[in-house]
């Protein structure tokens, strides 16, 4: 399986009609369509497919054709997701209508070709399972704390300062987490 960690955006053409392609991260999907639509009055659709894993690893999907014809838009973009194996992200398609009719065959191979695009120009990423891990520490081992997490790459922390400590809640694959638990038992408190 593979996701994105950046937002990445392409321009498609196809017989005149032009499609604004938008490749998120599933954590910045919510309201997109709506900011998406309110930027773009004059465009005819805003089409999406995400796909997502749920606190189960269980893959959810959805797709929304947005006034297109049944099953020529969203669906041909959630293909696409599934051909690469994508999880958590989604695709938002803005379509501007170039006065060409595409019938159902043409506008479902665009709206592929809209998703391949932007596919083309990503930067997909091997998916790793995340986990949280809980720890805690003095004030005096905050600065090592931090360059610990830093040496490994994880980057999701959320800290709780206490009255002698600080309590930590680290988010990141499993093999960063593993690997960081070891020099995190170093520092006393751990």
């Amino acid at each position: 399986m593979k996701t994105i960690e950046a937002c990445f955006e392409s321009l498609t053409e196809v017989n005149r009609s032009k499609f604004i392609t938008h490749l998120v991260p599933i954590s910045q999907y919510e309201g997109l369509q709506a900011k998406l639509k309110a930027e773009h009055p004059k465009a005819n659709h805003v089409v999406y497919a995400l796909r997502y894993l749920n606190e189960y690893e269980q893959i959810v999907e959805n797709s929304s054709d947005d006034g297109e014809p049944k099953g020529c838009a969203g669906t041909p973009a959630l293909n696409v997701l599934r051909g690469e194996k994508l999880i958590n992200c989604a695709v938002l398609i803005v379509r501007y209508f170039g006065g060409i009719k595409l019938g159902t065959g043409g506008m479902a191979r665009a709206y592929a070709l809209a998703v391949k695009d932007v596919l083309d120009i990503s930067g997909l990423l091997p998916y790793e399972k995340e986990i949280e891990y809980q720890f805690v520490t003095t004030y005096s081992e905050i600065d090592k704390t931090l360059h610990i997490l830093k040496q490994y790459g994880i980057t999701q922390y959320n800290r709780d300062f206490g009255i002698g400590d600080v309590s930590w809640i680290i988010k990141g694959s499993q093999e960063r987490i593993e690997e960081c638990k070891v020099y995190l038992h170093t520092i006393s408190n751990y």
